[in-house]
């Protein structure tokens, strides 16, 4: 797998016992987000902005392809498996602004149809 320089916003899909990682973004819960460096590929972007907003060690490993092509406003959502389940001191937000929210209670948060269709398949029952 070659992993290519991502483009534009890359939003982490973090998900650990049926919840899903949310940040406070201003206007409400959202994914992590952030831009990548120069040349880092959307797999390392993730990781990165998750361990620097919420303390939390990821491993961003699948993007998620949309069935109709390219997002158009370049977002790139990449899941991410935890790989440490208490976070580091030196976050950017406040544990206040962090929330690990059941998938069923995430109907209120603004995701790419992508991401929903991938929460679809691991909702518990």
């Amino acid at each position: 797998m070659t992993l290519e320089p991502a483009e534009g916003v890359v939003q982490a899909v973090v998900l650990y016992d049926g919840r899903l990682l949310l940040v406070e973004d201003g206007h409400g819960w959202a994914l992590p987000s952030g831009t990548p460096d120069p040349a880092e590929p959307a797999e390392a972007t993730a990781a990165r902005v998750v361990y620097e907003l919420t303390g939390y060690l990821v491993d961003g490993t699948e993007s998620l392809a949309r069935h109709d092509g390219p997002p158009p406003d370049g977002t790139a959502a990449v899941v991410c498996q935890v790989l440490s389940g208490t976070p580091s001191d030196g976050a950017a937000l406040t544990p206040e602004q962090v929330r690990w929210a059941p998938i069923p209670e995430t109907a209120d948060v603004q995701l790419p149809a992508a991401v929903r269709e991938y929460l679809r398949g691991h909702t518990p029952v």
